[in-house]
């Protein structure tokens, strides 16, 4: 049976074994990211309590990790949110790195090595034309001159690399 299955099936080892699996990754990833072993803790712990709350609404065509990443991800910022909120209120929003800046540069970082991963995934050649037009900023008649293909292939290859990382962004964000 599937994993993700048997975890909405209230399969409780599977859980169990699920977070023995990820526990360490997830504390990294977010201890990385705040340089605070308090908030990595309790953001861990958020994390996987979400996950077990909302295991009907796992993805099975997502791999477990990339969903709890995910769901890590979202608890931290949200967290980090309470705490600039937390520290705005008590006057002492100065003394603390957790800021609005600090959430905002985080979500971008994250979102663009997203993003770069999806693209180096795409098809060679739609990788190319996609990185000549998005990185480099070349026209689609000059992408077609330097390649030797047609206006409409070179549209063609941008709309399905779009497409592909409107989808995988989407869902990411259900």
């Amino acid at each position: 049976m599937n994993l993700i299955a048997s975890i909405q099936k209230d399969n409780v080892h599977a859980f169990s074994k699920v977070y023995e699996t990820f526990h360490r990754e997830i504390y990294g990833f977010i201890f990385q990211r705040t340089k605070s072993e308090f908030l990595a803790e309790e953001v861990t712990q958020l994390t996987f309590i979400k996950a077990w709350k909302n295991r009907a609404k796992l993805n099975h065509t997502l791999p477990i990790n990339i969903q709890l990443f995910g769901i890590a991800k979202q608890v931290m910022i949200d967290e980090l949110r309470k705490e600039a909120n937390r520290f705005k209120y008590e006057g002492e929003a100065a003394a603390t790195p957790f800021t609005d800046n600090l959430i905002k540069a985080l979500e971008s970082k994250d979102l663009m090595r997203l993003i770069d991963g999806d693209i180096a995934n795409m098809p060679p050649v739609r990788r190319h034309v996609f990185e000549l037009s998005r990185k480099q900023g070349l026209t689609h008649k000059e992408i077609a001159q330097m390649l030797n293909i047609s206006n409409k292939a070179v549209e063609q290859h941008i709309s399905k690399a779009l497409l592909q990382l409107k989808q995988h962004l989407y869902s990411i964000m259900l």
